[in-house]
């Protein structure tokens, strides 16, 4: 355990309080993944905490969590709670609890149900041990409760499932199949962070064979074509599937995705394709289209000019060469220069791009 998160559980602790760590940091823990999310579970109250760690407000104090980070990690530290009643995945009613026994009930799924305490003893209330060693997504409690009262809960047992190559425990599948109508009532928002985080995973194909045996693409707003290729960068994913316009995606990503798209429609990536659409969207696009990295890299590499900055004249040096005024004409013969430097038809000096214009464009 780290140093400040264990200087973070022992000034809990030096006040009176218990502390344990919870959830996806204990998990991620026993199976050897580093993580930066350090979810805190204590008896104290969030003024509590807030006093211990000289803090002056929180963003969710309403739901018995403190908020902060360092400079290494982000802390959720929330009191123990019993909860019942959700209205929009939040609890409606709410109580603090007095033991991690009553706490774990409100829980999720086995696996982030793990407390650690400050000497990193594990405390495992419902098998979450034996479902991480067997690989095993199972939810607590019932079924049904603990689905419908908060839906996003399917989503994410089929990201789990991904992200860590596990199985999805029987009862449970069979509740996401018959029930998949549910995740029709999750935010775009909500369902843009899980995918995205299944889309990252190593194992993220397999999320895909999961979403396709479930039979929720279409409750998830998606389609997913028939052959979907392994893609490093989650884009790349989100570039093969169809989606709803209603997905949350910054026009950064939009654009990305659309020169993704591009490039896969042009079906080759050369010195032309590059220099429009880049070599971050190529690299992903190559994968797609099985073009090995190294080969974009070389030709990258070699390409005669990057940008039109990098052509040896410029518009000025055309309209006096052609003897011409501005016009729109400009962009025509620069665009034209470009594409014949990029294919290696011209050289891309003063005197070569020169002679080509008198010959190729006096008569503009």
């Amino acid at each position: 355990m780290n140093y400040k998160i264990k200087n973070v559980l022992l000034k809990l602790i030096d006040r009176g309080f218990e502390a344990y760590l919870v959830g996806g940091f204990v998990r991620d823990y026993i199976l050897g993944i580093e993580s930066f999310d350090v979810d805190i579970s204590t008896n104290a109250l969030p003024k509590d905490v807030m006093d211990i760690f000289d803090l002056n407000n929180s963003n969710d104090e309403n739901y018995g969590s403190v908020h902060f980070k360092d400079s290494l990690y982000n802390y959720d530290i929330t009191t123990f709670r019993k909860e019942f009643n959700y209205s929009n995945r939040k609890p409606v009613d709410m109580e603090y609890a007095s033991s991690i026994e009553e706490d774990v009930k409100r829980r999720d799924f086995t696996i982030n149900a793990l407390y650690m305490d400050v000497d990193g003893n594990i405390h495992d209330l419902v098998d979450g041990k034996k479902d991480l060693e067997k690989g095993i997504i199972r939810s607590i409690g019932n079924i049904n409760n603990k689905m419908t009262e908060d839906p996003l809960r399917l989503l994410r047992a089929v990201r789990f499932a991904a992200t860590f190559d596990f199985s999805i425990e029987s009862n449970l599948y069979s509740f996401i199949r018959q029930n998949k109508q549910l995740l029709r009532t999750i935010s775009y928002s909500r369902k843009k962070i899980e995918l995205s985080k299944m889309f990252k995973a190593d194992n993220k194909l397999q999320g895909i064979k999961l979403i396709r045996e479930l039979d929720i693409a279409s409750e998830l707003e998606i389609k997913i074509p028939e052959h979907v290729a392994f893609v490093e960068d989650e884009l790349g994913i989100w570039a093969q599937l169809e989606f709803k316009r209603d997905y949350p995606f910054k026009n950064s990503e939009l654009d990305t995705i659309a020169a993704i798209r591009k490039v896969m429609r042009y079906g080759i990536i050369d010195n032309a394709v590059l220099y429009e659409c880049g070599l971050y969207v190529c690299m992903i696009a190559g994968e797609i289209l099985g073009v090995p990295r190294g080969v974009i890299s070389e030709l990258y590499k070699n390409m005669p000019i990057y940008t039109v900055k990098d052509i040896a004249l410029d518009g000025d040096d055309i309209i006096s060469i052609l003897g011409i005024e501005p016009s729109n004409v400009i962009k025509d013969i620069i665009f034209d220069l470009e594409l014949n430097i990029l294919n290696g038809n011209l050289k891309n000096d003063y005197d070569s791009l020169k002679q080509y214009l008198l010959k190729n464009w006096r008569a503009v």
